[in-house]
């Protein structure tokens, strides 16, 4: 394989195609969320396997309240259950794990468990997991502008003195290096409010494979696609060959 001169250190991934896989078996969209538990499994195994330092996956987004509320309610038992099971073998494997997003709008039994969840595995370093979970972009800059605004409220920060660097200290993920790459399973070619910051210079990799379906096997053929892509950050490419 190519990818490994050239391993991504931050991949995020928005993972759709749940309902359809589900809707093409005839079966309830809910089973097609339970299933892509099991991918979500084989990609943070692979992911640690090969040495990526960072997984970042877009679970529920801010917009996902409007689905049906059957559907709305199966993913936030799935959630729970996920939590159960899931955080032991984490654990077990070095996993750091990590929630973002506007964490405040879920029941209380399932922002416990996350906290707990996080407490937990915050010492490990093998792999840090970011889970979007009520997340936007959009709120992410507003979350973000609204921190500056009360410092320079409070006179701990000179309006004049914001920047870019001002901004993306108070956004998630601020500790973690910007996403290199970015995929979308499910054939969509969009990137849905998910890292809009964050993602400005991310290399997008979109495929048809529906989420319960990827795996080990199409995280490499993401990685390979990757390795091929020039990143000049706004250079020529004959600057960056020449180390300019």
């Amino acid at each position: 394989m190519t990818y490994t001169a050239t391993l991504p250190r931050h991949v995020a991934i928005i993972m759709d195609g749940n309902g359809r896989w589900a809707e093409r078996r005839h079966r309830p969209r809910s089973m097609g969320h339970r299933a892509g538990q099991k991918a979500v499994r084989a990609t943070v195994t692979a992911s640690r396997e090969r040495g990526i330092a960072a997984l970042t996956l877009f679970a529920f987004s801010s917009e996902n309240w409007q689905r049906p509320r059957t559907e709305v309610g199966a993913l936030m038992e799935l959630f729970l259950r996920a939590l159960d099971s899931e955080v032991d073998e984490l654990h077990a494997n070095g996993v750091r794990l990590r929630f973002i997003g506007a964490l405040e709008a879920f029941a209380a039994p399932l922002r416990e468990r996350m906290h707990a969840a996080m407490q937990r595995t915050a010492d490990n370093d093998a792999l840090t997991l970011n889970i979007a979970a009520n997340y936007g972009g959009r709120w992410d800059i507003a979350h973000a502008a609204r921190a500056l605004a009360q410092q320079v409220a409070h006179g701990l920060l000179d309006a004049a003195a914001v920047d870019e660097g001002h901004l993306a200290a108070h956004l998630m993920l601020a500790d973690l290096p910007p996403p290199d790459l970015l995929i979308r399973t499910g054939g969509e070619h969009r990137i849905s409010n998910f890292l809009l910051w964050q993602a400005a210079y991310a290399e997008l990799y979109f495929t048809d494979t529906l989420w319960p379906d990827f795996d080990a096997a199409a995280l490499d053929a993401a990685l390979d696609a990757y390795a091929t892509r020039e990143r000049r950050y706004g250079r020529t490419g004959a600057q960056l060959h020449a180390g300019i």
